[in-house]
């Protein structure tokens, strides 16, 4: 009787599936270390923003509603995680609330940078972007050009992908690092 109260609506299914593609594409091990971004929490957190952004914008690239609203299921996901690996961490409510804001003006930072970088199809701009929030290194660090690389040929992939497909249950095409 009451099982119908708490099952989950389809979309939010759906963005848990895709969310949980973006963290596994983000933990991808030939991502980090000497040739990659720390392997931090912050480096992590960093790279999950970076694969988040990335099917987000292709979510919302199309020009359905259904797309938009699914991304916004994916981004309330993320931050319902992020959430949770807080109060895991033993962070109280009023400093998980202040915690997640900050994190929230990051994403938009963020995302915003890299969707322009993309759009603008100028790399170099994308690897000065991707040094300074990701890597923690200079722009002419070789690791800014090879996770650039990386980030363009994922965005090329998705947007072959398109909307349509992500909306019909297919798994994001994330390249392999």
């Amino acid at each position: 009787m009451f099982s119908k109260l708490f099952r989950k609506r389809p979309e939010k299914l759906r963005a848990e599936a895709l969310y949980n593609d973006v963290v596994q594409a983000a933990r991808q091990p030939a991502l980090y270390g000497e040739e990659g971004a720390p392997d931090t929490l912050q480096g992590r957190f960093e790279m999950i923003l970076l694969h988040a952004t990335l099917l987000i914008h292709e979510l919302r690239n199309g020009a359905s509603e259904e797309g938009a609203a699914l991304a916004q299921d994916v981004f309330d996901t993320m931050f319902d995680d992020f959430d949770a690996a807080m109060r895991e961490l033993g962070l109280g409510d009023s400093a998980v609330g202040k915690k997640i804001r900050f994190m929230a003006e990051g994403f938009y930072g963020r995302a915003s940078a890299y969707v322009d970088s993309l759009n603008k199809q100028g790399e170099d701009g994308l690897e000065a972007i991707l040094a300074r929030n990701v890597l923690e290194c200079e722009p002419d660090d070789p690791r800014a050009a090879k996770l650039a690389a990386y980030v363009t040929q994922t965005a090329s992939a998705l947007a072959a992908q398109g909307q349509a497909g992500l909306l019909q249950g297919s798994k994001p095409d994330f390249q392999t690092a």
